[in-house]
């Protein structure tokens, strides 16, 4: 796809998605009490929740500015199944693909930009059922890159392999908590760089009454063999919506990079469509 088509489509995308909040989330604040009012309000809470009991199909478009010389954009959609399966009593694994595809500008004056699909990221959560005594939720197991990069610029062309984990606690209609994974690589072109990289990302939000959850968080990945951080500062607004009498959430956000290497982004936006399928 030429890159203007990607601009004008990114901007007919921002546009109807404000246009169809705004016409929607007024009647998202005034569904009848009772128990659809409650239940919405699980619904809400649960979507703060990264490893809750619910299949969820996230399909997020992503901008980011400033690489390079040239200032280049660079355009990713991601789809991002998150699917639970309940082991037993006691235990669910939640399984959260993320699968983006990149158009990207040349950070050179004059070069070629890239398109494609990237490497996927495949997580496997193991999480109790229960809270613990004091509130917590918790969830640990693998994460995988596979290295599934239709260019050579847009993925590592290494499996890559590690530990992931997840923490968090809702009170009050708040959600706090951390995300992290660490990625190593175990195969792959020899030619390429080997793969060592931390990623943490701490997050806050706030779900009122009407469904509307106020979020900021940051995205931090370390890079161990070239010792870079970079640091995206997210700040988010979503509401939870019906359309067709199904649930939906749509999710705005911008983004500053506190700390980016050296021709990195400058800053970035975001909308989320998310697909709902509550049991």
């Amino acid at each position: 796809m030429q890159m203007t088509g990607i601009h004008s489509v990114r901007n007919r995308v921002f546009g109807s998605a404000f246009l169809l909040a705004a016409l929607l989330a007024g009647p998202a604040g005034g569904q009848q009490a009772g128990s659809a009012d409650a239940e919405a309000a699980e619904l809400a809470k649960k979507l703060s929740n990264p490893i809750a009991s619910l299949i969820s199909v996230p399909i997020k478009w992503s901008y980011d500015t400033g690489f390079g010389p040239a200032d280049a954009d660079r355009n990713t959609l991601i789809v991002q199944p998150v699917i639970p399966f309940s082991l037993n009593d006691d235990w669910n694994l939640i399984t959260r693909t993320i699968i983006p595809y990149v158009d990207m500008e040349s950070p050179v004056s004059g070069g070629d930009g890239e398109s494609g699909l990237a490497d996927v990221l495949a997580s496997f959560f193991f999480s109790p059922k229960a809270a613990t005594a004091s509130g917590w939720v918790w969830g640990a197991g693998p994460a995988i890159s596979v290295p599934t990069a239709t260019e050579d610029v847009l993925g590592s062309e290494k499996w890559a392999a590690g530990p992931t984990v997840v923490l968090l606690k809702q009170q009050s209609g708040w959600t706090y908590g951390l995300l992290a994974n660490h990625l190593w690589s175990v195969a792959g072109d020899d030619d390429r760089s080997h793969t060592s990289a931390t990623f943490v990302q701490p997050f806050l939000s706030f779900t009122t009454p009407k469904r509307t959850t106020w979020g900021i968080n940051t995205e931090s990945t370390y890079d161990w063999p070239s010792g870079e951080w970079t640091s995206p500062v997210n700040a988010s607004v979503s509401q939870l919506l019906k359309l067709g009498g199904k649930p939906v959430s749509m999710a705005f956000a911008l983004r500053g990079y506190a700390v980016r290497p050296p021709g990195g982004p400058d800053w970035g936006a975001s909308l989320t469509f998310t697909l709902l399928y509550p049991k």
